[in-house]
């Protein structure tokens, strides 16, 4: 079946109205890495963590912080398909002539919008406590990096959440999955400090490599080639959203 872009629209309308009655739902989802933005980025501030760097810790945590509340916010939207899923919601658009394709990229297209919006709130967020942006081109140059982080991990929701059949195993599962790939990803030290064991499972994540790119982008320094950064986040989101977008094609959410 072909994409209808009319459908895709048309999802994206649906679920934005839906996320603009709960923005709750947005206040919790950033409550975590504000919390932990202003306990470490603040408390460790005055602290010379970073002495090789040549900058403070709260400028360092931003875009790890930003990099945990995409992750989290990508995740959702599985979540959300699951729960349509539950109340026979999805089933009665699987059963039209829509594409199964229209379908995704229509919850991806919200996944992607909320992560952008927590993104870029958390980034103001860092902003006022003090980060030191390296320029206001750095806000623009980080979008793409926020998008395809959020299609990296919307694909491994789907991924994840084509062989799980419930809304709680799917939270049990995400949250085994999840703080892994957070904590090895760079978010809240160099990966060059890590034990020889740790850093290579950094450097196999997908996130390291997103975040690496954030601060590159808002701070003007890497521990990596900007371009091997922006390259990895490329095949990853080609790679995870296939495979997701694949699953669900194929029936992995009958």
């Amino acid at each position: 079946m072909r994409l209808s872009f009319n459908v895709v629209s048309s999802i994206w309308k649906r679920d934005m109205l839906h996320l603009s009655r709960q923005k709750s739902r947005i206040l919790y989802y950033l409550f975590s890495p504000v919390f932990l933005l202003a306990f470490l980025g603040l408390g460790f501030r005055r602290i010379d963590v970073l002495p090789e760097m040549n900058m403070d810790y709260l400028s360092y945590l931003t875009p790890g912080m930003m990099g945990m509340t995409l992750l989290t916010a990508s995740n959702s939207t599985s979540f959300l398909l699951l729960w349509d899923r539950e109340m026979g919601f999805l089933k009665e658009i699987m059963v039209t002539p829509t594409s199964r394709l229209s379908i995704i990229l229509g919850r991806a297209s919200v996944g992607i919008t909320n992560a952008l919006i927590q993104g870029l709130m958390l980034l103001i967020a860092g902003l006022i406590m003090g980060m030191k942006l390296s320029g206001i081109s750095g806000i623009l140059l980080c979008l793409p990096f926020i998008i395809l982080i959020a299609s990296t991990f919307i694909g491994m929701g789907l991924i994840i959440a084509s062989f799980i059949k419930d809304t709680q195993s799917f939270n049990l599962a995400q949250s085994f999955a999840l703080y892994p790939i957070i904590f090895f990803s760079g978010a809240f030290y160099p990966v060059d400090r890590f034990p020889a064991f740790i850093a290579t499972l950094a450097y196999i994540n997908p996130l390291t490599y997103g975040v690496d790119g954030l601060r590159f982008s808002l701070l003007g320094v890497s521990s990596f080639n900007p371009a091997l950064d922006l390259g990895v986040m490329t095949v990853s989101c080609v790679a995870m959203f296939g495979l997701g977008a694949y699953r669900f094609e194929v029936g992995g959410w009958e």
